[in-house]
Order: C-alpha cells, then sequence, then structure tokens
C-alpha cells in the first residue's frame, strides 16, 4: 500500500521503530541509518532477552526494513543524509529535540533540501517547551500523566501498566500522522511537519477518565481491594477467587445477587447503586468471590450472562484458540538468531496481514546498496568505506 514511499528512520528505543515498522510493513521502502556503534535498541533488551547475541528488543521493532552505517560527526556523511533526503518522502526521527538540527538535518533544514518532504518528530513532551530537555520515557509519562493513579489497591503504591503502552501508541499516532500529511501532500504538493510526542499519546489514552475529570471534577478514590478503574461504577476490576482471579466488568447487582445468591446484593436493587453505593457492591463481590473457586464462579456467570474473562498469564494466552485463529504471532528463522516468534502487524488488510519482506537488518547490512541507489559509483563507495564516513559488514571476499 505504500510501495514507492522512501522513508529515512533515525530512530532508536521504541516509539520511533515501531512508528516506521508500521510503514514498512505496509510497503514504504525504510532506511534506517545508524551511528557507527548502531542504534541503542541491537545493544539493550528488557529481561535481558537475546538469542544467539542478537537483541530480542531489536528484532521486534525493526523488520522489512534496510540499514545503512554513518559516522554522521563527518560532513562527507551529512553530504550523504542530504542526498538521501532529497529522494525521500518521509523522514522520521525519535532523537532529544535538537539533536539533528545540530547535525543539519532538522525541519526547517530538511524542507530546504526537500520541500514535499513529510518530516516526523517523536518525542518525549514535544519539540518545544517547558520539558523538552527532560527524559521521555514510557513509564516517566505514566507516573506524570496521572495514569499510574488510576489503577490499584488505594492503600498501595499507585500502579503503572506493566508494558510500554505509552511508546506504542505514540509510535501509532506517529504512523497515522505520516499518513494524513502524505495524502495531504499528494493534493497540495506540500510537505509537513508531524509530532508525535509520548505525553500526548499518554493522556489520549486516559481520554475517557481525564474528560469527566475536567468536566465532572475528582474522581472515586482507589479502593481497596483494588477495582479496575477510578469511574466505572462496581463491580469492576479483577477479583481474588477461593483459587485464582477473575475480571468482572458491568454487571447489574440483580444478576450478580442471582448468581451468589446473595440478599444483601438484591438489596441493592436501584439502577444507580453500582454508583450511589459503588464501594459496598465491590466489597460484597470481592467477598463472595472469594468463597468460591474460579471455574465454579466462572459456571455460574455463564448461567446468569455476567460478563467476566480469566486472568490468563503468557502461557495461556500464547495457547488461548482465538490468538491463534488472528494470527498474532510470526515464526521467523533469523540468520544469527535462529528461530524466533515475533508479534504480526496488527492491522488486517483483506483479510490478511503484511508479509514478512526483510529481517530485521545487520548493522550497515545495505550501507553500500543504499549508496549506490543514491548515485555513488563503486569506487566512491569504497573510498567512503576505508574512509570511515560510511560503514558496512565485510563482503565474503574481504573477510
Amino acid at each position: 500500500m505504500l510501495e514507492g514511499i522512501k522513508v529515512l528512520s533515525f530512530t532508536h528505543f521504541l516509539q520511533g521503530p515501531s512508528a516506521v515498522q508500521m510503514l514498512a510493513d505496509v510497503g514504504a521502502d525504510v532506511i534506517k541509518i545508524e551511528p557507527p556503534k548502531g542504534a541503542f535498541e541491537r545493544g539493550w533488551a528488557g529481561f535481558d532477552a537475546f538469542q544467539e547475541g542478537v537483541s530480542i528488543f531489536f528484532l521486534l521493532g525493526n523488520r522489512n526494513q534496510r540499514a545503512i552505517q554513518l559516522d554522521l560527526r563527518n560532513e562527507q556523511a551529512r553530504e550523504v543524509v542530504r542526498r538521501l533526503i532529497e529522494e525521500a518522502d518521509v523522514l522520521v526521527e525519535n532523537y532529544r529535540p535538537g539533536v539533528l538540527a545540530k547535525l543539519g538535518f532538522g525541519y526547517e533544514d530538511a524542507r530546504t533540501i526537500n520541500p514535499r518532504l513529510v518530516y516526523c518528530s517523536c518525542t518525549g513532551y514535544g519539540s518545544t517547551g517547558p520539558y523538552q530537555k527532560r527524559p521521555g520515557q514510557d513509564l516517566l509519562l505514566q507516573a506524570m500523566s496521572g495514569m499510574a493513579m488510576l489503577s490499584g489497591d488505594g492503600e498501595t503504591a499507585p500502579t503503572p501498566v506493566g508494558s510500554a503502552i505509552v511508546d506504542q501508541h505514540a509510535a501509532a499516532l506517529a504512523a497515522f500522522g505520516v499518513l494524513a500529511a502524505l495524502q495531504r501532500r499528494q493534493r497540495t504538493g506540500k510537505g509537513c511537519m508531524v509530532e508525535s510526542n509520548l505525553l500526548n499519546a499518554a493522556l489520549d489514552l486516559q481520554i475517557e477518565p481525564f474528560t469527566y475529570y475536567l468536566n465532572k471534577g475528582p474522581l472515586w478514590k482507589r479502593s481497596s481491594p483494588a477495582m479496575g478503574s477510578r469511574f466505572h461504577p462496581a463491580p469492576y476490576g479483577v477479583y481474588k477467587t477461593a483459587d485464582g482471579w477473575i475480571a468482572v466488568s458491568l454487571t447489574t447487582t440483580d444478576k450478580l445477587a442471582s448468581a451468589f445468591d446473595s440478599s444483601e446484593l438484591a438489596a441493592l436493587n436501584h439502577p444507580k447503586d453500582p454508583v450511589r453505593n459503588r464501594d459496598r457492591v465491590h466489597q460484597l463481590v470481592a467477598q463472595a468471590l472469594l468463597a468460591r473457586t474460579t471455574e465454579a464462579v466462572m459456571r455460574a456467570f455463564d448461567q446468569h450472562d455476567i460478563w467476566y474473562a480469566p486472568v490468563n498469564d503468557y502461557a495461556q494466552v500464547e495457547t488461548d484458540p482465538q490468538v491463534a485463529h488472528n494470527g498474532v504471532v510470526m515464526h521467523v528463522d533469523h540468520p544469527q538468531a535462529g528461530p524466533v516468534r515475533l508479534m504480526a502487524h496488527p492491522v488486517r488488510y483483506d483479510g490478511q496481514a503484511p508479509a514478512l519482506r526483510r529481517m530485521p537488518p545487520a548493522l550497515g547490512e545495505h550501507t553500500r546498496e543504499v549508496l549506490a541507489e543514491a548515485g555513488y559509483s563503486a569506487a566512491r563507495i569504497e573510498q567512503l568505506l576505508a574512509e570511515g564516513v560510511a560503514l558496512a559488514p565485510k563482503t565474503e571476499v574481504e573477510a
């Protein structure tokens, strides 16, 4: 769908790489421009997840791309980038504000080289403002955006989400912004500056509770035991059973009373009781569940049409029939890491996920190829490599 669109990627960590991977998955020619030591994610992985020396963190966000190594401290390398910008449709970067501008590749510089360029900047807090120099990282944004205060037991610490959801949402917003700007360029011929930042993404994820707060005031306090949110009526959240856990959502008290044979819940029969007597309903449900096994609860809930779900760990998610049916996991045979399982592109187009066209690239794997496409002769390419301006893995002959 994006065949013929060339994207230059100055990205590292997760937000930027995930954004360009979405574009690459649907056909864009993404060229990852890396410094001599490579992008950060090549040498780091959460859970210390390396396979045969290859970072799983790198593999999960860099497929369907090409890689070129350039030492941008060198003016000749910067000239290479300027030549690449001339022919590019999109440039995506997620360095701290001002870093690329110091190298001569900020938006104003880039648009001078190529007025049709869509330039996407991914930052922590925005390219301007009082926080522009602060480190932008998922957990920090969950904390300062109010997200961590939405969940958890009211008598214990605020609870962040245990995944980098802000990074990933900001990446999706960046990809969306790029596509919108490309659509406008098709009509007008003009490029655009697109900005996606973690702060805006974190608040966008909270569009419901934050908007309630803005218009009605403070949300309900965090409950003990914990509820699943600070604005839903009870019951809502993950509840402990006699032998495990279960999630219960948005259920009327009459159904709960029947399922638990509870006169106390039956007495709370006004439609507004889950709101007016939220804590009481929550406590009664919590107490009733503690006395029953998870299996017994699920049977009763099925009989009484109560919304619930099992609380799975990853071993159960991995074997879930709907997860398998949706083709969420893709199996890859990486040339160095060997067999690896990765997440497939999340959207389906005519029922299909985009194919894997390129493995996540080795550092500098496509340096020679990209330079040749940019018009450099074979002799000039070898000269740039010999001078350390550009870097590439050794060929079989050189090895």
